[in-house]
């Protein structure tokens, strides 16, 4: 499959999309997809159809939000390029930096609300979605985040949605491991933000239900380089495993500093941590660190007959060829919100926000997060299968199963 029919059959999915749900049959990969002809070439004079996305492209998400920038650049070209959206009008992708703060983020969503986007995709992490949820839901602008608590999609806001699997999904995926090997004593040492707090608040429900006893608790702090505090403590209490929760630098200097003080146990990260940085900061401690993450990391080693495997290889060989390297596991939350986008657009018929809304809701596809289903009562629509669990081999991503 070449990269222009990879465009061609994503822009037609809202098609076969929108009749699968009439006949009860919901597509399942993207060989199920009948290639539409292209669309009439853009002019000049046609109407630009507007998007906006917020990510963190300065500041300390910046590792999150700068592939994500350049991914939604990317596949606006693309777009343009095929013939737009609509039968022919150009996308216009106007892509906003919220400096990885709260009042950053606001700024830019009122300015893209503004300017008459249709939607608006992002931001990085919780901490900058979470004002973009209320602004976009009073606005009734559909919101597409690419964070990953569950607090933006729980309790629902009808405008609101999310492409990460959430802290729920990830830390359920953990326990399965833990189950695995019969280790019933972990501890948790998690980010003091909403993010490390969320997946706190999932460790500690999951384990009661598990009856899998945590026997120490631990927080470190955004601007933290030491916790050997922490962490002795947490050697003390003797775990079977040690769970961490947050996104880079802390899990990769939490990592370091557990091999140093000698605490030899299973090291078990979240899906925050599933790029290349985090093995470039621990070092050789990455080494035998495990996590549930997104197949993106791990596209080459599926096997040929994956549903995922096409799909993750056209956008990793088309990321790279534009940016000389592959795509992080946040470059493919941007790729599924983008074209989650797009294909509701298409699916509407029109750039109208509430139609728009809607068609999300309605929306099944492939992405490189998983298989998305959203309902209305449902604005996330992953299940556990969006994970696969990963090991760290030799400084590299190995497929466990």
């Amino acid at each position: 499959m070449n990269s222009t029919r990879t465009r061609v059959w994503l822009a037609a999915l809202t098609i076969l999309a929108s009749v699968g749900l009439l006949n009860g049959c919901p597509r399942k990969s993207p060989e199920d997809i009948v290639v539409r002809p292209l669309p009439a070439p853009v002019t000049p004079e046609s109407k630009p159809i507007k998007i906006g996305a917020i990510f963190s492209v300065t500041g300390d998400a910046s590792f999150q939000g700068k592939p994500q920038q350049e991914t939604v650049e990317m596949l606006g070209e693309q777009v343009n390029a095929q013939g737009g959206v609509l039968g022919g009008q150009p996308l216009e992708v106007i892509t906003e930096d919220d400096g990885s703060i709260p009042d950053g983020a606001a700024r830019a969503a009122r300015d893209l609300i503004e300017q008459g986007v249709v939607a608006i995709i992002g931001s990085s992490r919780a901490l900058t979605t979470m004002p973009l949820k209320k602004l976009c839901q009073e606005a009734k602008v559909p919101l597409i985040s690419c964070a990953a608590d569950k607090t933006i999609t729980d309790p629902v806001a009808s405008y609101v949605f999310a492409v990460p699997p959430t802290n729920t999904l990830a830390v359920a995926k953990c326990f399965e491991y833990l189950e695995k090997e019969r280790i019933d004593t972990v501890a948790s040492i998690y980010a003091a933000d909403s993010f490390g707090e969320d997946g706190q608040k999932n460790i500690e429900a999951t384990a009661a239900a598990k009856g899998i006893e945590i026997v120490a608790t631990e927080t470190f702090g955004e601007e933290d380089t030491d916790m050997a505090t922490q962490l002795t403590k947490i050697k003390a209490a003797d775990p079977g495993a040690l769970l961490c929760w947050g996104t880079n630098p802390g899990p990769a200097l939490i990592t370091r500093q557990a091999r140093t003080i000698g605490l030899d146990v299973p090291i078990l990260q979240s899906h925050g941590v599933a790029n290349m940085e985090f093995i470039e900061l621990a070092g050789e401690a990455a080494n035998g660190v495990q996590l549930p993450a997104g197949r993106l990391i791990v596209w080459e080693q599926l096997a040929d007959d994956d549903p995922f495997k096409s799909l993750l290889q056209e956008f990793a060989g088309a990321y790279e060829a534009k940016y000389g390297e592959a795509p992080s596991t946040f470059a493919g939350h941007a790729y599924d919100a983008f074209w989650i986008t797009i294909n509701a657009i298409e699916m509407a018929g029109e750039a109208d926000r509430a139609q728009v809304r809607a068609a999300i809701e309605q929306t099944e596809l492939i992405g490189t997060a998983g298989e998305f289903k959203y309902s209305a009562g449902d604005h996330n629509g992953l299940t556990l299968a969006a994970f696969v669990w990963v090991k760290i081999v030799d400084g590299a991503w190995q497929l466990v199963e």
